[in-house]
């Protein structure tokens, strides 16, 4: 490759892309809201002029979800998506030499609360609910219309694991005593809220809601290897082979810290604490069991597979890197 474009690029898998593919020498030009971008989303002109000729385009553009779902906050979830979606279609579409290769994101959260089986591209049964219809809305826009000279790609990503993002507010929970596990039960519900799909039904109990998760170098990794793999179009599930439980990725965050106790929040504590801290109690609660089908079928090889290496590498960089290094012998 000797081009990219990468829509959504301040955000925290985007930043790291952009990081890692102007390392290797490759070209980057983003499209986003701020001054820093080479194109503006109110600009199809300058959008269309960096689409135009790149070999890869990633779109990871949209209003995070970690919000409370008001009327306001839902309206731009979906629109800060489809919009942008559908400009990136019309410039993609116009373009002299369009992308060869188009991978746009999409969430693992499209599948239903899964506690009896794992949700695969093949036989995963879709959700429901507003999270639910925000993946639909994503990917129907994203497939839509004819673009001959594009393979298109849909990455249902699950909780991506990096310096940043989610580990944050998990690593400072931990620190503070506060790392149990995250228990469901039962909740008033409004009308308002059920009508709009926002509220939680209680589920798995005992912390087992399932915990799909992908560290942020497979998440760059992945898209490498699409890119390069011809036969792979349609939607590919972005998630770690063997996915976790609540209880044992707190647990492992405890270990790895060097935490020995965590306080368990139950669903009482957790629904005004975040109404608090203006966030939704599904996060953390929805049971997301996702598995790599095709990746796995077409032979991607994970860089971090397993939950406690993968969090090793991020909480304990340093003693990751001196494991990776053997010592030298005597006298060397």
């Amino acid at each position: 490759m000797t081009r990219v474009v990468i829509a959504g690029a301040s955000g925290f898998i985007g930043a790291h892309l952009v990081a890692r593919y102007r390392a290797a020498g490759i070209e980057v030009r983003t499209i986003g809201r701020g001054a820093s971008a080479d194109a503006g989303w109110g600009d199809p002109a300058a959008i269309a002029r960096a689409v135009d000729g790149c070999d890869l385009l990633v779109n990871l553009a949209g209003k995070s979800v970690n919000c409370r779902y008001t009327p306001g906050n839902r309206a731009e979830i979906i629109r800060s998506r489809v919009e942008t979606t559908a400009a990136l279609r019309a410039a993609v579409a116009s373009a002299a030499a369009p992308p060869r290769v188009w991978v746009n994101s999409s969430t693992a959260t499209i599948y239903r609360h899964a506690e009896d089986r794992p949700m695969t591209e093949r036989d995963g049964e879709l959700g429901r609910g507003f999270s639910v219809e925000v993946a639909k809305a994503w990917e129907s826009e994203f497939f839509a219309g004819e673009l001959p000279a594009t393979r298109r790609v849909a990455l249902r990503i699950a909780i991506v694991l990096g310096d940043g993002g989610v580990m944050r507010p998990l690593v400072r929970l931990a620190r503070l005593g506060l790392g149990g596990p995250q228990l469901d039960g039962r909740w008033p519900s409004t009308r308002a809220r059920r009508h709009a799909g926002t509220q939680h039904e209680f589920g798995a109990r005992g912390g087992r809601q399932r915990f799909s998760w992908v560290h942020l170098d497979d998440v760059a990794g992945i898209i490498d290897f699409l890119a390069a793999r011809s036969e792979l179009d349609g939607v590919v599930n972005v998630s770690a082979p063997h996915p976790t439980d609540n209880r044992t990725l707190m647990r492992t965050i405890r270990r790895l810290l060097g935490v020995p106790f965590g306080m368990p929040a139950w669903r009482w504590m957790l629904e005004p604490g975040s109404a608090v801290i203006r966030t939704e109690t599904e996060l953390v609660l929805k049971s997301r069991w996702v598995v790599p089908e095709r990746l796995l079928d077409a032979g991607y090889e994970f860089v971090h597979p397993d939950l406690e290496p993968a969090l090793r590498s991020i909480l304990r960089p340093e003693s990751v890197r001196s494991e990776a290094v053997p010592a030298s012998a005597p006298g060397e």
